[in-house]
């Protein structure tokens, strides 16, 4: 049996019976039988149904950001806006997909020769709890609309959300099978990857679990993708904007309660300016309103989970003991409800500079110039996403090419947008969410030449 806990209250709002073998063998076979019709529509047919699927998320946002909010703690605000970003994406790859699937003619001596996109089959999705429907359909979306059918794993903490999920795309009219949610914990995995009917894994969680998939997959030789968390750096250089950078720091360490793997978490300063941008910080983050998710004046919820608040207390107390310096007093905690902190004289070495701290803890580190501060960036076992801060556009770009992650944003929010590829290298993981990029990962890459 699988429980889900409200984390602000540790109430219980409901038990799940886990799928028995046999019951995963029946929706195996089902998103089997699914695939050879689904594939075999039109572009147009699959992309009328997508429509429908994002007409679904809209007209029941306020129902199902209440589901996620309940289940994961997420602000009510931050939880419509999320099944909004869905149902836009909806509409994004509904109107793309035909340019971003469409034959490529290719030059050659042949008669013809061109690359067709054509789906596997089945793909696992096996996706966290943080973002517990805008994971999911970063990759349904594209997947389903390339022929593909999905069968999703999701964390066992929002198996609501899992089935309001599956009851969505079935209500906007998707023929039986084509996405089903699975309620099995991580044993089943190894026998799903194993199995030929599964033609490919996504996964985004963490390193471990992403090491874990990857190995199995490889051994299957199936193709797969991971997102596996990061510690990204913000860069704020001296001729920066402090205001808008110190803002735009706070917003995107604090949102979800720190708890999104493109949130900035290393905010890396040069010292001429440190003093001026820490003060901005500390204002900022004093304006948080930790408490209960369902309040509107409520501006951060609680933590998913009274072990993820365990791990992010360890990460301060231990930095602590390296020799952290806390800007934000005494951590205060209650159950999942930790309240913002700021931690300055951060190093490497540091737990909270070494580690993916997932949970609302800000790091201030120094940098003498622009140099050392991309060697600190860089000094990092993860590389998803990033951001420069400084007036300079030229100086931006010449920097941007220097850090080593998946993206950087100059100036701005460091986030994930279905216009743009998303993903990361190093411990980070490998593969590509999102745009054009994203939709071509489940697919076979066909060449096809008339002589």
């Amino acid at each position: 049996m699988f429980a889900s806990i409200n984390p602000y209250n540790q109430r219980r709002l409901k038990t799940y019976r886990a799928d028995s073998l046999a019951t995963v063998e029946r929706k195996l076979k089902r998103a089997d039988r699914a695939f050879a019709d689904w594939s075999a529509l039109s572009l147009q047919e699959r992309t009328d149904f997508m429509r429908r699927v994002g007409s679904q998320l809209t007209n029941r946002r306020s129902e199902l950001a209440e589901l996620i909010t309940a289940e994961m703690g997420k602000i009510r605000q931050e939880a419509e806006g999320e099944i909004q970003k869905c149902a836009d994406a909806c509409a994004f790859y509904a109107d793309q997909a035909g340019s971003f699937l469409a034959d490529q003619v290719i030059e050659s001596p042949a008669r013809r020769s061109y690359v067709t996109y054509q789906p596997l089959g089945t793909v696992l999705a096996i996706m966290p709890w943080n973002f517990p429907f805008w994971q999911v359909f970063r990759f349904a979306i594209p997947g389903l609309l390339a022929g593909n059918v999905g069968v999703l794993k999701h964390a066992p903490n929002v198996f609501g959300c899992a089935l309001a999920i599956e009851q969505v795309f079935r209500d906007a009219g998707l023929p039986d099978g084509v996405f089903q949610s699975l309620l099995i914990d991580v044993g089943p995995v190894e026998t799903l990857l194993n199995d030929q009917r599964v033609k490919a894994v996504t996964l985004t969680g963490s390193g471990r679990a992403g090491a874990s998939v990857a190995a199995l997959a490889g051994k299957a030789i199936k193709k797969s993708v991971l997102e596996l968390g990061g510690s990204d750096a913000l860069i704020v250089l001296a001729d920066a904007d402090l205001d808008q950078a110190a803002k735009t720091a706070v917003q995107s360490r604090m949102q979800n309660a720190g708890q999104s793997c493109i949130a900035a978490k290393r905010f890396i300063v040069e010292k001429s300016v440190k003093k001026a941008f820490t003060e901005r910080v500390v204002e900022h983050i004093s304006q948080i309103r930790q408490g209960d998710p369902t309040q509107d004046t409520t501006t951060m919820g609680p933590m998913a989970r009274l072990d993820l608040a365990d791990s992010i207390e360890r990460q301060y107390h231990q930095s602590l003991k390296q020799g952290a310096k806390s800007l934000t007093g005494a951590l205060k905690r209650d159950g999942c409800n930790v309240q913002p902190m700021l931690l300055d004289k951060v190093r490497p070495g540091m737990a909270a500079f070494d580690e993916e701290t997932f949970g609302p803890l800000a790091v201030l580190i120094d940098a003498k110039d622009e140099a050392e501060a991309i060697r600190l960036a860089n000094r990092s076992n993860f590389g998803l996403g990033s951001a420069i801060w400084t007036r300079d556009l030229d100086r931006a770009n010449r920097l941007a090419r220097q850090i080593e992650a998946g993206s950087v944003f100059i100036n701005g929010l460091m986030r994930s947008d279905v216009r743009v590829p998303f993903g990361g290298i190093k411990q980070s993981g490998f593969g590509r969410e999102l745009s054009d990029v994203g939709i071509r990962e489940f697919v076979n890459i066909k060449t096809v030449w008339v002589e």
